[in-house]
């Protein structure tokens, strides 16, 4: 014999069961990732609110400085993010001799005088021209006069777009 609920008690069941159906529904099951390699897609796919990108890291610089970074967006939020509003960042790593200075300033050679010997660079105004871009970008800062470093904010988002280009 079937128990006796209130009406009550039974729809706030049917509500549940209705949820969790919709929660289904709306996020595709997806095949279980290997744990021990994709640990973070793991971790994510179990948060309440599924579609988000993450990275993060602790690295010590050549320099040796030490750095712990980490940040997650929703992917929702994300597609509706006006892309063209990082221009300016994603011009500063499109060119090769940006790169160059970049590394060079994050292995600690941050002099003008030092990334003038750079090889490929071209001439002092040349160089001047590749920091200010890179500067805009927020990829480096002026220490000091003639002195140049990476910020802190940005070693390991730099490192992690290595990362993911590297392959």
């Amino acid at each position: 014999m079937p128990s006796a609920r209130s009406p009550r008690s039974s729809l706030a069941t049917l509500a549940k069961r209705l949820e969790a159906l919709e929660r289904a529904v709306a996020r595709p099951a997806a095949a279980a990732p290997d744990s021990e390699r994709y640990w973070l897609v793991g971790r994510m796919q179990a948060e309440p609110a599924p579609g988000a990108v993450a990275y993060g890291g602790s690295v010590t610089t050549p320099r040796g400085e030490h750095y712990v970074w980490q940040k997650q967006a929703r992917a929702a939020d994300l597609y509706r993010f006006d892309w063209t509003s990082v221009e300016a960042v994603l011009i500063g790593l499109g060119h090769p001799v940006r790169l160059a200075i970049l590394k060079a300033v994050l292995e600690g050679r941050g002099t003008a005088a030092e990334l003038q010997r750079l090889e490929g660079l071209g001439t002092t105004g040349q160089l001047y021209h590749h920091l200010k871009i890179l500067e805009r970008g927020g990829w480096v800062r002026s220490l000091e006069r003639g002195m140049y470093g990476v910020p802190g904010e940005r070693v390991v988002p730099l490192l992690t777009i290595l990362a993911a280009c590297a392959g």
